[in-house]
């Protein structure tokens, strides 16, 4: 685990908006075994590392031999599926953008065949602010790292011309497991979804071995079904600066929380911290938001795609939005940290820190407003793209069919 020197290096260029990752993550185990002590039913707690942060699993009410087993075999299933949607180290990913640059189909890995899917619906249900095909402007920001350098933005002109030729998932065609595209702009990263596929997946796993009561999360984020013991599970929310709890949720059933926040993954340039939330139609760090905060009903891929997307969406359209994916619980810290809840959000929220502005607002009861539409749900034509647009890669010499024979060569 780093520690809080690893995380805040000394260097005032790049001092970031993160907080101590283990500070977090012992929010998060404390609350996930807060009165546990001396309960009758067992609850079996342990942490492990995947997607670049601490992952909590508490599983309720098996016998520590079999909670033990499960949890063994949900790392190692989760760290594989890490190491296959990641986009910038070696892996089935980052083969996939090499064979999508080629311009020619190929038989995509299974692995990553639900993901795609999953990222074509979501994309097209919020009008393609949530865009996982913008892997080369993340790529320009210099976000296809863990830890960003401090450098200036990237050139106008640099950013201009991506958002010209306007990759989108719409611009992916499946068949079977056949995949292509002929836009050469489209590079896919996932970041934006990976975790919450992974939550999902994971509490798959689990309810295949009849476990009904659990939650677990990575890096603070939560899925969680049934109860904590016959209670509701007790997750904290996070500040919009990363650091200290702003409040909790008791939250249970089967529902996932997911905060998107500029803390996350940044650099500082002049004074100015630039975040690693691209808005697709400008090129640039979304604006107007520090963070978004989606309680949902369901799979963790929908909350964490909402919660970028909303990110995105900005204060002037996040209701729409909201209104139109069905979201009700949903917390917004704008620029002057000013708190905009839903009034479901503000019902189930146990606020720790008072020293914030409220706004409640409805986004079902707001009137319809042009101005304040959501997005059509396929992107604008894009503009034609030439050999200049997009770094030039190695031509595939490995035949379609049989490029994933090759060992990812890790």
């Amino acid at each position: 685990m780093p520690s809080r020197h690893d995380l805040m290096p000394a260097d005032p260029c790049l001092q970031r908006w993160w907080p101590p990752a283990a500070l977090l993550s012992l929010l998060l185990l404390v609350a996930l075994l807060g009165g546990c002590r001396g309960a009758e039913t067992p609850i079996y707690t342990t942490q492990f590392v995947a997607f670049d942060a601490a992952v909590d699993l508490s599983i309720v009410g098996l016998t520590k031999a079999v909670a033990q087993q499960a949890a063994r075999d949900l790392e190692r299933d989760l760290i594989e599926l890490d190491q296959a949607t990641h986009a910038w180290k070696p892996g089935p990913m980052v083969r996939v953008n090499e064979l999508l640059a080629s311009g020619r189909p190929f038989a995509a890995p299974p692995v990553l065949l639900p993901l795609i899917r999953q990222g074509q619906d979501l994309a097209a249900r919020t009008g393609h602010l949530f865009n996982p095909a913008i892997g080369h402007l993340i790529d320009l920001w210099g976000f296809n790292t863990a830890n960003p350098e401090c450098r200036p933005p990237p050139a106008d002109a640099a950013i201009a011309r991506l958002v010209a030729a306007a990759p989108s998932m719409a611009d992916l065609y499946l068949d079977g497991i056949m995949l292509g595209s002929d836009n050469p702009a489209v590079k896919l990263d996932f970041d934006g979804i990976a975790a919450g596929y992974a939550l999902d997946l994971a509490v798959s796993t689990l309810r295949a071995r009849g476990i009904r009561n659990a939650a677990i999360g990575i890096g603070g984020n939560v899925r969680v079904i049934g109860s904590r013991a016959g209670r509701p599970w007790r997750i904290p929310i996070r500040r919009a600066s990363g650091s200290a709890v702003l409040g909790t949720l008791g939250i249970g059933g089967d529902a996932s929380l997911f905060t998107a926040g500029t803390y996350r993954r940044n650099f500082i340039h002049d004074g100015r911290l630039y975040h690693n939330i691209i808005d697709p139609r400008s090129g640039r760090p979304a604006s107007g938001f520090k963070a978004v905060t989606v309680l949902h009903r369901g799979d963790a891929a929908t909350a964490q795609a909402a919660a970028n997307a909303l990110m995105v969406a900005g204060p002037m359209r996040w209701a729409a939005l909201a209104d139109a994916l069905g979201l009700d619980a949903v917390l917004l810290v704008d620029a002057d940290d000013t708190l905009h809840m839903t009034p479901t959000m503000a019902a189930e929220l146990e606020l720790l820190d008072h020293h914030h502005a409220v706004q409640i607002t409805d986004p079902a009861g707001l009137p319809e407003d042009d101005s304040a539409t959501v997005p059509a749900s396929h992107p604008a034509p894009r503009a034609e793209v030439s050999a200049d647009t997009v770094p030039t890669l190695v031509p595939v010499l490995v035949p379609p069919v049989l490029a994933w024979a090759r060992p990812p060569g890790r």
